[in-house]
């Protein structure tokens, strides 16, 4: 079976999240039973830098560049074969993939995106077999969202084949690619898809969508939250749509690569691990302590984040619960970067409470890794968490997930109550609602288990051996395929 995957960034060329980590692993693990897996994204600089054996396929036109677009084809450095859409005057630029420098949206990005589902859509039409032809288009979040539009209205123009079965994968359901209707021509959109049963989401025109309406199948990337985003609460106003089509809306877990995401290898810590050497893992609390100005405790409870701070990703309860977690005797190691307002809140508590809380205030990917490998505790208090890769990172480390029961956090973290962690089941902290006192229990919670060495060390065990890696995903993903490509 061919398979072309479509995404807005992937690691380590261009990444802004999780996305990128997800761009990279399936397509490798795919690969690795049987699947001719390839992938397309924008050739932003630092891609097409980044490809090996990068080289020419193929000049195509397009309704949006002044000279049509260049399609080229290298390989990642996991060896998977990726085409780059080269047009500088939609991808050479500064900023990340979706904002300028000022942070705000690049007013033209839905040509910009409307290009990679373009090319996208060309490479899964029929041109009398001269080159290779996808048996399914795989489209990821909104930026790619308007390939299976494309192929299903025909806005090639192209004769042939039948077109190749479609994807949608529905990393994040809050960002859906919203415009103005007035881009509807622009777009190369018929008037008729501007409908409820279409394009059309309360008068303008979502990417994300169209993808939802015109593809064979939907997925997302944990069963629970597959769940959550048929209700109107988690829908963000498509829950109609997604509970209509509910037969073909798949929940298959994201997974790990473990190439990348290991202490026993890790390249980024001062001293590696693993599940036979646990008490190496303190070097790199000492290492993280000192990179956040902390002080050099190993007694104490170190939390750490490495998230985007919004309040969806619960930050807010955060910072409201870190008085009472550094009165109980804990140390807080903040990564990320965000809503200024939160970003400032916690660079108010790093001043208040020197020595107990440090602020990192941006992204860093060796620094990232350090988190994993030094604190003990990594926090995700999310309202809503699609999947998570966070808190799976953790469980690799031994540094316990403590996270909101929601989306993927629901069925990835056991908590640890007495019984879960005697059957040995319990693999970090949960709490149920999204609320300062809810977390602040939970964080007492781990504080207390801490201080209790021999349970602490039996739960990072059981959280350690717990297998995330891609494989099942992949073949869940090729019974999808199968779903509605059944003669690949």
């Amino acid at each position: 079976m061919r398979v072309l995957h479509v995404a807005s960034e992937v690691y380590p060329l261009i990444k802004t999240g999780g996305l990128a980590d997800v761009a990279a692993a399936l397509p490798a693990a795919q690969i690795s039973i049987g699947i001719d897996a390839r992938l397309l994204v924008p050739g932003f600089p630092a891609v097409l830098s980044g490809l090996a054996d990068l080289h020419l396929v193929r000049h195509i036109a397009d309704p949006w560049t002044a000279g049509g677009t260049r399609l080229m084809r290298g390989r990642t450095p996991d060896g998977v074969l990726c085409y780059a859409v080269d047009a500088p005057e939609m991808y050479d630029r500064p900023g990340n993939p979706y904002l300028g420098p000022d942070g705000k949206d690049w007013p033209d990005n839905h040509r910009r995106f409307a290009l990679l589902s373009w090319i996208a859509a060309w490479l899964g039409s029929d041109e009398g077999g001269r080159r290779w032809r996808p048996d399914v288009v795989h489209a990821h979040d909104w930026q790619a969202g308007l390939a299976a539009a494309y192929l299903t209205l025909g806005s090639l123009g192209v004769a042939g084949g039948p077109r190749p079965a479609t994807i949608l994968t529905i990393h994040n359901i809050a960002y859906q690619g919203v415009f103005p209707a007035r881009l509807l021509a622009e777009l190369q959109l018929p008037p008729s898809s501007f409908s409820v049963y279409g394009v059309e989401y309360y008068g303008q025109v979502s990417f994300l969508k169209a993808g939802l309406f015109y593809s064979d199948r939907i997925s997302t990337v944990s069963p629970t939250y597959a769940e959550e985003i048929q209700a109107a609460d988690g829908g963000y106003g498509l829950h109609g749509l997604l509970a209509s089509r509910s037969a073909d809306l798949w929940g298959i877990l994201n997974g790990v690569d473990y190439q990348v995401w290991t202490p026993a290898s890790d390249p980024y810590l001062v001293q590696n691990y693993d599940f036979d050497t646990l008490d190496a893992k303190a070097a790199n609390k000492a290492d993280l302590q000192e990179r956040f100005g902390l002080e050099q405790r190993p007694d104490v409870p170190l939390f750490g984040v490495v998230s985007r701070l919004t309040p969806m990703k619960g930050f807010d309860l955060l910072l409201a619960a870190v008085p009472v977690m550094v009165g109980q005797g804990a140390q807080l190691a903040v990564l990320g970067s965000g809503e200024t307002w939160l970003e400032d809140g916690f660079r108010h508590l790093a001043s208040t409470y020197g020595g107990q809380v440090g602020l990192f205030a941006g992204y860093d990917e060796p620094l990232s890794h350090r988190v994993q490998g030094g604190a003990d505790v990594i926090m995700l208090p999310s309202r809503s968490e699609p999947c998570g890769l966070i808190q799976l990172y953790g469980l690799r480390y031994g540094t316990l997930p403590l996270v909101r029961r929601a989306g993927g956090l629901a069925d990835t973290v056991v908590d640890a109550q007495d019984w879960a962690i005697d059957q040995g089941q319990a693999t970090g902290f949960v709490f149920d609602h999204a609320t300062v006192d809810d977390l602040i229990s939970a964080c007492r919670h781990a504080i207390a288990l801490y201080h209790d060495k021999d349970r602490w060390r039996s739960v990072q065990r059981t959280a350690m051996a717990k297998d995330f890696s891609w494989g099942a995903a992949a073949r869940r993903y090729l019974e999808m395929y199968h779903s509605v490509y059944p003669d690949a």
